[in-house]
């Protein structure tokens, strides 16, 4: 069987990593994963052209929401946060879902934090989307969204009154009167949240998507006030275990073969030689 990670720019993917410790970890020495560079462009062509040793793609960004009009059934989650980042190829037919959300939940769960009574998330995009979905299903029916410019955040507080929440926007730069809350998430791109570290420092729990590099200055920040700080990295391995419980219909998944899997390669490409030109961010990959 075959499966792959879609997406542009797609050289940097954890994906093939984590999904091969798993397949090797359960036996499943026939199967093959790849990652294969692909933009909106290309993905209905590339869709059309798989055939039925296909059991599934991972998707990042930006095939998350275009793939949603290619797919035969999408999931009630997928629908609400406004992308797929996996579609499971069965019985000729394409079944988009949404495992990010899941991995949010399973990571902050791994890293001991309570659910939030109040929370609060920078950035909005489609990660804020699934974020804010995962404080939904955490329990939770409001959260605030912080971002630069309030007039691109018009999908996420769509996917706010489809989850049923209500959703205070704010700007960046009135970043301090959103932290009475007990829990940050931040879903910025690597650096893009560094200067603001110290207005950070305080909150009691911050989930920052970016694995690469790490730690954050924010999440430095936080850990060195006594601070629950959560990395990417968890997120993207736990999305990364559902994606392949989905593709391969078992439960038998080795977590700790895919962590140790998804750890060594982010600590060779941290080696001076091998630094990639881009910071790690959760996204799928």
């Amino acid at each position: 069987m075959r499966a792959a990670v879609l997406g542009s720019p797609i050289v940097h993917s954890l994906s093939p990593h984590l999904h091969r410790a798993a397949h090797e970890g359960m036996g499943l020495h026939d199967w093959r994963y790849e990652a294969i560079e692909c933009d909106e462009a290309g993905l209905p062509g590339l869709l059309a052209g798989l055939d039925g040793d296909w059991a599934g793609l991972s998707l990042t960004m930006p095939l998350k929401r275009a793939v949603l009009p290619l797919l035969d059934t999408v999931s009630e989650l997928a629908v609400q946060v406004g992308g797929a980042n996996t579609v499971i190829l069965r019985d000729g037919a394409r079944h988009g879902d949404n495992t990010d959300v899941y991995g949010i939940v399973r990571a902050l769960a791994e890293a001991g934090v309570a659910p939030p009574r109040a929370a609060t998330v920078l950035g909005g995009g489609a990660t804020a989307a699934s974020a804010l979905a995962a404080l939904r299903e955490l329990g939770l029916d409001e959260a605030i969204l912080v971002v630069r410019d309030p007039t691109r955040a018009g999908e996420t507080v769509e996917v706010a009154e489809r989850l049923g929440m209500d959703l205070s926007v704010r700007t960046l730069d009135k970043l301090d009167t959103a932290l009475e809350v007990d829990l940050v998430v931040s879903t910025l791109p690597s650096g893009a949240a560094d200067g603001f570290a110290e207005t950070l420092a305080d909150v009691p729990a911050l989930f920052d998507v970016v694995y690469a590099p790490w730690p954050t200055r924010s999440a430095a920040a936080v850990a060195g006030r006594g601070g629950i700080v959560v990395g990417g990295f968890p997120m993207l391995l736990h999305q990364a275990v559902r994606q392949v419980e989905m593709m391969t219909g078992r439960a038998d998944v080795p977590v700790e073969a895919m962590r140790e899997a998804g750890k060594a390669e982010i600590a060779r490409r941290s080696a001076p030689a091998e630094r990639p030109s881009r910071g790690g961010r959760d996204d799928s990959v």
